[in-house]
C-alpha cells in the first residue's frame, strides 16, 4: 500500500489539520508516514502546501516527485491547478470550488474549473456553503477530507477515530462538529 497526497490551500484554511488527521489515522494502522510542509510568506493568506506520503513499507523521501501524487486535496481551486503537474495519471483531485481571492489578478473561475475538469478524476465541492448550511462553519476543511476519504484508501471509521483523538482536547462540541463535517463530505462526494 502506498498513497502520495498533496494538500494545498491558503494559510488559515486548515490544510495542516487535514494532514494531522490523515497522519493520525495512518499511524494507528501501523503505516509509515513522511511529511513535508511549505508555508507561504504570511501565515494567513499565503499558500500552504504539504506532501504526505503513506505506505506499508519504509519511505525514502518526504517529497512527492512530479507525476507521482495519487491525490491532491485542495482548499482552494487555483492552488489545485498549481500542483497538477505532480498528479499521477490515475490520480484524484478533490478541491473546494470556492476561490480565496487574495491577489488582484486572480484568474477567471470558469477557466480554472475548465482546466480542473480536464483531469479524469475530479471532485469540485462547495465546502464553504456546505459548512454554513450545516452549522459547522469552521469545519469546511474536514468536509473536504470527507469527500476525499475514498481516494485516500483509509477506512472512514479510522479517519473518524483520528478526528476524535486530534480534536479531543478541544472538547466534545468541537469533536462532534468535525465528525458531522466528515459525514457531510462523504455524502457530498457521491
Amino acid at each position: 500500500m502506498k498513497t502520495d497526497i498533496i494538500l494545498c490551500g491558503v494559510g488559515g484554511q486548515g490544510i495542516l489539520s487535514i494532514a494531522t488527521i490523515i497522519g493520525e489515522a495512518a499511524m494507528k494502522e501501523n503505516l509509515y508516514i513522511k511529511q513535508a510542509e511549505v508555508h507561504g510568506m504570511s501565515q494567513r493568506g499565503g499558500d500552504v502546501q504539504s506532501n504526505l506520503r503513506i505506505a506499508s513499507s519504509p519511505i525514502a523521501s518526504d517529497l512527492i516527485p512530479k507525476g507521482q501524487a495519487d491525490v491532491i486535496i485542495s482548499m482552494e481551486p487555483m492552488e489545485a491547478l498549481r500542483y497538477l503537474p505532480f498528479l499521477g495519471k490515475d490520480g484524484w483531485v478533490i478541491t473546494s470550488s470556492t476561490p480565496f481571492v487574495n491577489i488582484p489578478n486572480y484568474p477567471d473561475m470558469e477557466k480554472i474549473k475548465e482546466d480542473l475538469l480536464k483531469v479524469g478524476n475530479v471532485i469540485l465541492i462547495d465546502i464553504e456553503q456546505l459548512a454554513k448550511d450545516n452549522g459547522v462553519p469552521r469545519s469546511a476543511n474536514v468536509i473536504l477530507l470527507g469527500a476525499a476519504q475514498k481516494a485516500l484508501g483509509i477506512d472512514y471509521d479510522k479517519i473518524e477515530d483520528a478526528i476524535r483523538r486530534v480534536f479531543g482536547r478541544k472538547g466534545e462540541k468541537i469533536v462532534e462538529a468535525n465528525i458531522k463535517a466528515l459525514a457531510i463530505g462523504k455524502e457530498a462526494q457521491r
